[in-house]
């Protein structure tokens, strides 16, 4: 018979505020056993980590927590502080999902790891630091010597939060909480921590709480799933029976939300229109001189954010710009809007050649060019109403209208957007982060621009909302037949939207297409990898996936050779040299890949 780590019944967590009490969790039960990963699944404000938080003590004082936790046959909630102090981090680990918020900045990677063993073992010195240098190598560290000298702000976001597995992994604990521990990463990187969990779950017998709104990342890490919501659980059971027969509404809708990677779109595309490109973008680049100390002088470098980047765009087509954090997505859709000087290269628009000296030019250009940021609350004025941030671009390009017209033409828009009227004179801070985003969609499209850039417009929302904007972007696309430029890491959601994709590595294109063809027979290495790192909420399909995964880190943009990681064979050997730039080859109508080295690179 398993042996139960942890055991809930019938946990509640409320807060005392100002206003009302709040039931953040409701009697939630539930068990993990020995080498099990369970996952605990459901969109924010479920009360999914206030579970686990309020079982070890970590709730904030407000909280009035009740019901029974039981963690190895001992009773938690009436353990004092130093009973506490003597499993947290011992028997019990967390890893969360901000590694630079988690880890201590002023503190090197070595003084944070060896004072968990000082805490808990009483083993200093020498014996410690080969124990952290040994840990730190278990979770694929390379130079993990030299890595103990640095602080967490010279490190990854990928490589800071395997550093927290390592300080969570190296006391051997019992159970391992991971409250959304790859929600920030890029899709390798967090192919790579995931990975690293499995392996250590297996190897050490340790359980997992594995906490996440993505039911993809369940489907393949967890043998059982706790669905909840609104601080309740919905439905509970083995993961390949909740993929397969889910019984409750709240658990279809969710799986129905998820992007795919396979199978049918959520939504038909209306196709692009004939005719000349509305946009050209010609071996744009974007350079950046940077100051680097090398210990003894400050020498000059340059950043290549981008670096020679070409494409068309027709009317009503989307193009899906894809690939990690630091490959240029961004600073290329800044560039294309005129947001970012060029270093060099040409941009068309509507038929007129957009130099940057020619400022009413672009000025006049603005009414058809319009940008979608990733947050929306940091991009609307918070001291403004949502008809006020609406209404601006109409005040700029349309100051004809009155008043009253320029009211009804944002209530209309608010309408199309999905916003309820009624919200015409609330502020931001009132809304959730689902309407705010239609706020910021409903701000773009108010002047009915031909080209809208979408920036990771998706990225922080839960996967419901992901899927009703995504939605909305797609009929606003057949009424007004817009042309989206649609900026995301997350190739399942590029595909429900995309007609095209261009994939970014280190501010080069590596492969462009059509959305399905790239999907179905990625060619270039890289595409490889981003697709096999995609999770799917298929426990079996998962299970079944061959796995391509890129090794180590991604190199410094700042080195020349960093960009031909895929063509080492023709790389100089030299960071500052000019370098080989590798030809574009067809493989297939409209289908092109960057040259790359014939064996699988650094895939595995």
């Amino acid at each position: 018979m398993a042996e139960t780590v942890l055991e809930i019944a019938n946990l509640a967590v409320t807060f005392d505020t100002p206003d009302e009490e709040v039931e953040a969790v409701k009697g939630v039960s539930l068990a993990i056993e020995k080498g099990e990963c369970l996952g605990i699944v459901g969109e924010s404000g479920s009360g999914k980590s206030q579970t686990f938080l309020a079982a070890f003590g970590l709730s904030t004082e407000s909280a009035i927590v009740t019901g029974q936790v039981r963690f190895q046959g001992r009773e938690v909630l009436t353990m004092r502080r130093g009973e506490l102090d003597g499993i947290r981090g011992r028997s019990v680990a967390f890893v969360f999902q901000d590694p630079l918020t988690a880890l201590t900045p002023h503190l090197t990677i070595e003084t944070q790891m060896t004072e968990v063993l000082a805490h808990h073992f009483k083993v200093a010195g020498q014996v410690a630091r080969e124990r952290a240098i040994e840990w730190l190598e278990r979770v694929r560290i390379p130079e993990a010597t030299q890595r103990l000298k640095s602080y967490p702000h010279e490190l990854s976001g990928g490589m800071r939060q395997r550093v927290m597995l390592g300080m969570a992994m190296m006391c051997e604990p019992a159970l391992l909480i991971a409250d959304e521990p790859t929600t920030a990463l890029d899709a390798t990187v967090q192919a790579q921590v995931l990975d690293l969990i499995e392996d250590l779950r297996r190897d050490t017998g340790t359980a997992v709480a594995l906490i996440t709104h993505d039911m993809g990342v369940i489907a393949r890490m967890a043998q059982r799933v706790a669905v909840m919501r609104h601080g309740e659980i919905v439905e509970t059971g083995a993961a390949d029976e909740i993929y397969a027969r889910p019984k409750a509404d709240y658990t279809r809708m969710l799986l129905k939300a998820v992007p795919r990677i396979d199978g049918d779109r959520a939504q038909t595309l209306a196709p692009a229109q004939d005719g000349p490109p509305i946009l050209s973008v010609d071996d744009v680049r974007v350079h950046f001189p940077i100051k680097v100390d090398d210990g003894l002088f400050a020498k000059k470098k340059v950043l290549r954010a981008v670096d020679g980047v070409s494409f068309d765009l027709r009317a009503g087509e989307t193009l899906g710009i894809v690939g990690e954090s630091g490959c240029g997505k961004s600073t290329l859709a800044r560039a294309v809007v005129q947001l970012l000087p060029r270093t060099a290269g040409a941009v068309t628009f509507l038929g007129r050649n957009m130099l940057p000296s020619e400022k009413e030019a672009l000025r006049r250009a603005r009414q058809d060019l319009q940008i979608v940021f990733q947050d929306p609350l940091a991009s609307l004025d918070p001291r403004m109403t949502l008809g006020a941030s609406i209404a601006e671009p109409l005040l700029a390009f349309a100051p004809h209208l009155s008043r009253s017209e320029r009211e009804e033409r944002v209530k209309q828009m608010m309408e199309q957007v999905g916003l309820i009227p009624d919200l015409i004179n609330r502020y931001p801070h009132e809304l959730s982060g689902g309407q705010n985003q239609r706020v910021g969609v409903a701000r773009a499209m108010v002047l009915k621009p031909k080209l809208v850039v979408c920036d990771e417009a998706v990225s922080a929302l839960d996967v419901s909302i992901q899927a009703q904007i995504l939605k909305l972007l797609a009929d606003l696309q057949r009424e007004f037949h817009t042309s989206f430029l649609f900026i995301s890491h997350d190739l399942a959601v590029v595909r429900e939207i995309s007609h095209n994709v261009l994939v970014l590595y280190l501010g080069r294109a590596v492969e462009y297409g059509p959305a399905e063809v790239i999907l179905r027979d990625p060619r270039h290495p890289y595409t490889k990898a981003l697709l096999a790192a995609a999770p799917t909420p298929n426990p079996q399909l998962a299970r079944e996936r061959p796995r391509v995964r890129l090794v180590g880190d991604l190199p410094s943009p700042l080195d020349t050779r960093a960009s031909l990681r895929f063509l080492k064979s023709r790389i100089v050997d030299d960071p500052g040299a000019v370098q080989y730039r590798p030809r574009w080859l067809e493989v297939g109508h409209g289908h092109f890949v960057a040259e790359h080295d014939a064996i699988a690179s650094e895939a595995a």
